[in-house]
């Protein structure tokens, strides 16, 4: 007799179901897709133990013949297609034919359904795979499908589900997903007899997100249309104070993928702005031809390869940096106690009244906010280095968000006051400086490296044996930035050049933090990474340090260099450059409005 023998036809469902069905969420997410992919409008979850007691999804799609319900439990049965060139193209969630046999291989699986214009319905048993019985019944259009025990017969894949609390976690995410998918559809979660999620038919994304999420002001819109992809969504603000993780919920053509080329250009376009590790919250909504991914990748359908793959990375990772370089400065509030209303004297003494007034920074000459403006154009040119020409922006990048600020002076040397159009503006100098440079020192970076001057007798610096080793293995990103380190002995090393940028007295404060900086630093990181990290702490020892006073002429030029800038908000750690009081604020505190 022969070694190799053919699989049992339940046996082989059972490895099959293996791939298809990892845990309860997952059945979940099968008989979701097949309802709407029937039509369904509305749709009831109910899960019990986490859906290892029972599953129960019930629709008002357009239901099934009593020829097709039999059918559907077989395995490769499908509506979805017919010929294999229906793959190049799939316009349905699903398609393989694999899902309800599986799930019915190892369960107690229960199939009502009836089709629209039948007068009766029917109902199919399955116990393990095996048919146990075939009934007509009465049933409403639609159908139910309900799945008990699962992994009853498979106990050693049963052994290794959560806790009833965890899987419910999952199926309840899962749900959500699906629902911010499928705005027009309406959801209703229940487990354990308890609403988890309710939300009727939306008429948008954006009111899908309100009903699961409620109001969320540090979400900001992304939408981008390029090389025949659309992408709408919603995503984490830098601004952001809370935490820097949240939910990524990426969709393909309404289909929950996860795809390591997005979730790069989604970690890419916020390490532009920030070096703050973070995994931020997103919600991605990505439309392209169906011809142009193949989603038949994996039983599960959440993997997927497309046709081009750069264009996807680089179509997700410039709308997002260009949704994070607009975003706005945070607003502050004014929340007076109690209202004066008693009339007062408006002339106070030693305020101007043509609108400007005397101080140390601005000059006694101007008098009048033309005259703050000439003086801007002529002065903010000689003040601090020379600035080189910059490139035109391509179609497309962030757009300068400030407008022209004029300085008004400083608020105990370290906040630069400043006002515009909109309203006042109070400007954290150090941090905006550091915005400045750090990009000052990235651009400079992408096209070689800083400028480095040589030291006459070179500088030894006394560190840790690890501290010594970080700086000595990083010497090449290192010298890219203009420092130039040697091994000098067990801890010790020898610097014989350092940055233009940075004061000499300051290059050995930050060698200390860049060594402190690249110890935490993965071994595996990337360059690009490291090189990201470095010029964020040079940046920062370069900049203006707070408690220092700044002449009229260098706050215009701090804010005419930050207003170039492509991420204006934040500074490379993740701190807010600027907070503003809006004109209408303003007004509406003073009862002008």
């Amino acid at each position: 007799m022969g070694k190799i023998n053919r699989l049992p036809a339940d046996l082989a469902n059972q490895i099959a179901a293996g791939e298809v069905v990892e845990r309860p969420a997952s059945v979940v997410k099968e008989l979701v897709e097949n309802a709407i992919d029937a039509g369904a409008r509305r749709l009831t979850i109910h899960v019990e133990l986490g859906g290892k007691k029972q599953v129960r999804v019930e629709d008002d799609g357009e239901g099934m013949a009593p020829d097709d319900a039999r059918l559907a439990i077989e395995r490769h049965a499908t509506s979805k297609i017919k010929h294999s060139d229906d793959l190049a193209a799939i316009l349905t969630l699903g398609f393989r034919g694999e899902a309800l046999p599986s799930i019915a291989s190892v369960s107690h699986f229960v199939l009502r359904t009836r089709a629209k214009g039948q007068q009766s319905g029917t109902e199919i048993r399955v116990n393990g795979g095996t048919v146990a019985s075939v009934v007509e019944i009465g049933a409403p259009q639609g159908t139910s499908v309900e799945v008990n025990d699962v992994f009853y017969n498979l106990p050693a894949r049963r052994k290794f589900l959560k806790s009833d609390g965890a899987e419910s976690a999952q199926v309840s995410r899962i749900v959500t997903q699906l629902a911010l998918a499928y705005p027009e559809v309406g959801f209703t979660l229940t487990s354990a007899g308890r609403q988890v999620l309710q939300c009727p038919p939306a008429l948008s994304h954006r009111d899908r997100l309100y009903q699961v999420y409620g109001e969320r002001s540090d979400l900001m819109e992304v939408h981008k249309e390029a090389g025949g992809i659309t992408l709408t969504g919603f995503i984490a603000a830098l601004a952001e104070q809370g935490p820097t993780r949240g939910p990524q919920n990426v969709f393909i053509n309404r289909r929950i993928v996860k795809d390591k080329t997005i979730a790069h250009a989604i970690i890419d376009a916020y390490s532009q702005a920030t070096i703050k590790e973070r995994s931020p919250e997103v919600h991605l909504f990505i439309e392209m031809a169906a011809d142009a991914l193949d989603v038949n990748v994996h039983p599960t359908k959440a993997e997927v390869r497309f046709r081009d793959q750069s264009l996807v990375h680089q179509v997700v990772r410039r709308a997002l940096m260009d949704a994070l370089g607009n975003s706005a400065a945070p607003q502050l509030q004014l929340r007076p106690e109690h209202m004066n209303q008693t009339p007062f004297n408006a002339t106070l003494p030693n305020v101007w009244s043509g609108g400007a007034y005397p101080n140390r920074w601005m000059p006694n000459e101007v008098r009048d906010v033309r005259e703050v403006l000439d003086v801007l154009k002529v002065r903010g040119a000689e003040a601090g280095e020379p600035r080189e020409p910059r490139e035109p922006r391509e179609p497309g990048e962030p757009r300068e968000l400030i407008k022209p600020m004029i300085p008004l002076g400083q608020f105990r040397d370290t906040f630069i006051i400043a006002i515009d159009d909109d309203g006042v503006a109070i400007i954290d100098q150090h941090v905006a400086h550091e915005r400045v440079l750090f990009e000052r020192v990235m651009e400079r970076l992408t096209s070689g490296r800083l400028e480095s001057q040589q030291l006459l007798i070179p500088m030894v610096m006394e560190l840790t044996a690890s501290a010594q080793q970080a700086l000595v293995n990083r010497a090449a990103e290192l010298e890219r930035l203009g420092f130039e380190v040697e091994p000098f002995g067990a801890s010790t090393i020898k610097v014989t050049a350092v940055p233009a940028l940075l004061r000499i007295e300051d290059c050995s404060k930050a060698l200390l933090a860049l060594a402190e900086d690249l110890e935490g630093l993965d071994r595996g990181a990337q360059v690009q990474d490291a090189l990201q990290r470095i010029a964020a702490l040079t940046a920062c020892h370069a900049a203006v340090k707070a408690n220092y006073p700044l002449t009229y002429e260098k706050m215009a030029h701090i804010l005419d260099e930050l207003k170039a800038t492509s991420y204006s908000t934040i500074c490379p750690h993740g701190r807010p450059v600027m907070l503003r009081l809006t004109r209408r604020e303003i007004e509406k505190n003073f009862d002008r409005i």
